[in-house]
């Protein structure tokens, strides 16, 4: 949707206001006057995970099924790709798009009971053993460690949430729904009470203070940030 926008603040481009830039400006402030109908997170319910890869961009999903049984979006999220990710060979964007996955809804999986990731390329299943890694992926199977999950595959034709995002050639997503709770207000005073992770946050909100943090934080530093506390 915000693709022929964005494509006006690279580096080098040339300012030219066209009909589809137009068109992305009118479609942008339609959505934010309708903003799609997000399930509010049930911690006490476990929750899954769709994600998808393209030639240009990554989604994902968060879903959960809600206490009528039915299959509710908690949110959705997507990003296009940067230009060396866009030389990544397929199985490497679909792992992409999965760590994105579980970097944005971190504060929902991270410690949660064992959740289930739905992806329409089957290789992924193994991917956690494969016995041939390179690098990039070795890392990415580092930060995989600190989830409780398993993959499953789902054809593309059922996943179709992730599929839309990644695939819908003028689509970036450009709109964010927020809801009302007192969760956020609860998780940042359990930051407070967790010694841990209390460090973690008072170094990451205040980078200029010294902060005395053991050798395990510090190794675990550079996989966080601070938003509003969280």
């Amino acid at each position: 949707m915000a693709r022929p926008l964005t494509n006006l603040l690279k580096k080098d481009a040339v300012w030219s206001w066209t009909s589809e830039a137009q068109q992305a400006f009118e479609a942008i402030k339609s959505s934010l006057q309708s903003a799609p109908i997000l399930a509010l997170p049930d911690e006490e319910r476990p929750f899954s995970v769709v994600c998808d890869a393209s030639d240009f961009a990554i989604g994902c999903a968060l879903l959960q099924v809600d206490a009528e049984g039915r299959e509710r979006v908690v949110s959705f999220q997507s990003r296009q790709l940067k230009a060396a990710e866009k030389n990544y060979p397929v199985h490497d964007k679909e792992l992409l798009a999965m760590k994105y996955a579980l970097v944005k809804f971190r504060v929902h999986l991270l410690g949660q009971k064992p959740f289930v990731i739905y992806t329409d390329h089957a290789s992924l299943r193994t991917a956690t053993s494969s016995p041939h890694l390179s690098q990039r992926m070795a890392r990415w199977l580092s930060f995989f460690a600190e989830y409780n999950f398993t993959v499953e595959y789902k054809p593309g034709k059922q996943n179709v949430l992730a599929d839309a995002l990644s695939r819908r050639p003028d689509y970036e997503l450009a709109h964010l729904a927020y809801l009302e709770s007192p969760l956020y207000e609860l998780i940042r005073e359990a930051y407070a009470d967790d010694d841990d992770l209390a460090g973690l946050v008072e170094a990451l909100s205040a980078p200029n203070k010294v902060v005395e943090l053991t050798a395990r934080q510090r190794s675990r530093l550079h996989r966080y940030s601070v938003v509003e506390g969280l």
